[in-house]
Order: C-alpha cells, then structure tokens, then sequence
C-alpha cells in the first residue's frame, strides 16, 4: 500500500485520556487531562508521563513526587475535555465539574469517585525532553470499581467503557468520537457545527462498512 512520507511528528494515535490528580505542600488539590501516558515496566509497575513545566500541575507533582491516575470513563468525557482546556491557577476544576473526591491510601493525593479505576504512583525521575519532561513513576497501589471485577476476581475493563483520545476527538469503546477537543468550553453555535461533522463521519462510517458487507456477500454469492 503507498505511503505519503514526513518530517518526524508526534503521529501516535490512539492514546488514553485520563485525569491525573496531584496535591501540593499546602494541602490544595489539582486535577488535569493527559494523553501522554504510557506502560514502562512490569516489575515494578512502571508508567511514565510528559508533562509540559508551564502546567500547575507539574509544579504540584515536582513538589510532592506523587500522583494519581484515574481512568475516565464515556460518560465523563465533558469532565476531561474540560479539565485539559482550563487552568486550575484560575478554575476549581473539581467544583466546576462535579467531581467528587477520596483519599488515596498509600501517597498523599486525591482520586476522583466517578473513574471507574485508579492507581497511585510515586515519581522515580524527571527526565527534560524538549516541551516536556518525561516523569518516570511506580504504581503502589490501584483501586478497581468492584462492578468491573467478576466472581473469580479477574478485571473486566471492557466494562468501564473507558476513554481514549485520537486526532482532536474522543472515543470510547464504540466505534466513533463522542466528543472534540475544546468542546467544553466552545460556544453552542460551535458545538452544534462540531457534532454536526462529528455524525456526518458516523454516516460515512456506517455507510462504509454496509457497503464493505455487500461486497463481500457478493464476492461470496
């Protein structure tokens, strides 16, 4: 199949949209989306985050070595939009959008109740990139909603209906975007221009894959 070439550029699609929580010195809370997240070792369970120096919440979690990473599920993809678009230097961003909060066991931060799923970690290096620095750190403890564990005690994610992020649009399980970057916040008139090209690729989509089953029962018949 041809390709097109180009320069080297971030191209790695899908990736997760999760809400990271921090506390600083004083005692106050912060929360803020991230989408470069990643899986760095198994043992011990390793994960690492780029997050650019200007964000509040790199100051939060420089200071105080930890964090909290919570999973965000289809029905909460407002909050994450919301909390990747704005500042907690000037917004309450828990108040603003309803999210309730707990203590974490093993560190001192917050975890979000609605996420279905959450771990806690604790910073091992910060490593300066270029934008962003590159913070390596150990999950010490998860949290799972028991409505994604079955008898046998396996997790089931499938159930969480959980978030991910690809191109500027928001996807959950479901094959099609359920929100755009900056949808939060932007005015209706926008909103409905943005939905309006969001369901005019659902129809492509659909119609792409009919199409696709016709052909097959074709070659088939």
């Amino acid at each position: 199949m041809a390709k097109t070439t180009f320069k080297g550029s971030i191209m790695l699609n899908p990736v997760p949209a999760v809400m990271i929580t921090s506390r600083n010195s004083e005692g106050k809370d912060n929360v803020f989306t991230v989408g470069w997240i990643g899986t760095a070792c198994t043992k011990p369970p390793m994960i690492t985050v780029a997050i650019r120096p200007e964000r509040l919440s790199y100051e939060y979690i420089k200071e105080s070595g930890s964090f909290v990473v919570n999973l965000a599920s289809s029905n909460l993809v407002k909050a994450v939009d919301y909390c990747g678009v704005k500042s907690g230097r000037t917004n309450d961003k828990f108040k603003d959008m309803n999210l309730s909060l707990s203590e974490a066991k093993d560190i001192s931060c917050s975890i979000i109740n609605q996420c279905p799923v959450a771990f806690e970690c604790v910073v091992k290096s910060i490593t300066p990139l270029g934008t962003h620095d590159l913070f390596l750190a150990e999950i010490v403890n998860c949290h799972v909603e028991n409505t994604l564990i079955d008898e046998k005690g396996k997790i089931h994610f499938d159930k969480g209906d959980l978030l991910s992020y690809s191109h500027g649009e928001y996807f959950s399980l479901a094959p099609k975007p359920i929100g755009k970057f900056g949808y939060s916040v932007a005015r209706k008139a926008t909103i409905k221009l943005k939905n309006k090209g969001i369901k005019k690729h659902n129809e492509t989509t659909k119609t792409a894959i009919v199409e696709k089953e016709q052909l097959h029962n074709k070659k088939k018949y």
